[in-house]
């Protein structure tokens, strides 16, 4: 794979700012084209992490010496696409639809490149799939669900399901801890959608007053079971169980402390092919934060996808699916 990699990264809250600082470490990409709500920034020569990292919580990258204030920024984005190898997507998908609609977009421009994002949402993941077609006509190439979880774990109940000759569920339970909310406001509004009697759309609708508000309530802490996560359709995809109610994912968050409040676990249990009964079970350091976790498998599987682009292999396909490659 020759040349360095230009990457996109859509959305620049807490998520899109890690991506900058993770890939000003890497030799093989090139972050040149970053944007959030109010505007966006492009330097083909490179955009300076340090600069995107001091740009304050209610602030734009619209205003870095190479940044411009725009009503319609993924517009700019699309405009030039053509100089972009591989797009990160770290937008809320709030609502459902969000980034379904976004890369509408880029395949109504033939943008003929590749894409990762971490959404973890079933339904909205099941609607991306259906892009399928319209992808591979203008020939780029999409890996979904490439975060932590779904992505990092799920690659590893991949490999854990070779032990078995069945395999009778899954069960992926996570901390995260988080010392500054509004650093990732996004995801929080996303946690809170799968919390009994919400939706989608009521955590959409709450003002920033109101999740802190909701916040103080529980002391920081979301605490959530049986989530609506794209594990089971990612995991029922590839043959690792049979059906989706055989993985469960569930968790807990400390939106007040960057200490994980629980380790990160995926288990997986199965019969071997001389009757005994197993689990495998991953563990993630708890010293690595959500953005380690989640940024480093999008960009792998970046990699990934531009090496299918290149051997004409195009569409969407699921973090289950292929491996990712290491970025150095």
């Amino acid at each position: 794979m020759a040349g360095v990699i230009k990457v996109a990264v859509l959305g620049a809250g807490g998520l899109g700012k890690a991506c900058a600082a993770v890939i000003a470490k890497k030799k093989q990409m090139r972050l040149v084209a970053i944007c959030d709500k109010e505007g966006y920034a492009y330097l083909p020569n490179g955009l300076d992490a340090d600069a995107i990292s001091r740009v304050k919580i209610g602030g734009t990258v619209g205003d870095l010496e190479c940044g411009k204030q725009v009503a319609d920024s993924i517009g700019e984005i699309v405009g030039i696409s053509k100089e972009i190898d591989g797009i990160f997507i770290a937008l809320p998908n709030l609502p459902n639809d969000f980034m379904f609609n976004v890369v509408k977009r880029f395949i109504s421009a033939d943008y003929k490149g590749c894409f990762t994002d971490a959404l973890k949402r079933t339904t909205a993941m099941e609607m991306m799939f259906g892009l399928y077609d319209p992808l591979k006509q203008v020939k780029s190439t999409y890996i979904t669900g490439c975060g932590a979880t779904p992505g990092l774990l799920t690659a590893a109940a991949v490999i854990a399901a070779q032990s078995f000759i069945e395999v009778e569920n899954v069960n992926i339970w996570w901390g995260v801890g988080i010392a500054n909310w509004e650093e990732y406001k996004a995801t929080i509004r996303e946690d809170i959608a799968h919390l009994p009697g919400w939706t989608v759309d009521t955590a959409l609708s709450m003002s920033d007053e109101k999740v802190e508000d909701f916040l103080d309530k529980t002391n920081g802490i979301l605490e959530l079971h049986e989530m609506e996560h794209a594990d089971d359709l990612l995991l029922e995809r590839i043959g690792v169980v049979d059906s989706r109610d055989k993985v469960t994912v569930g968790g807990i968050m400390d939106t007040r402390n960057a200490k994980k409040p629980v380790s990160t676990t995926m288990t997986l249990t199965g019969i071997t092919f001389d009757g005994k009964r197993s689990s495998h079970r991953f563990i993630l350091g708890d010293e690595t934060g959500m953005a380690a976790n989640v940024i480093g498998p999008a960009l792998g599987y970046l990699k990934r996808a531009l090496w299918l682009n290149q051997h004409e292999i195009y569409g969407i396909y699921g973090s289950t699916e292929f491996m990712p490659c290491v970025v150095r």
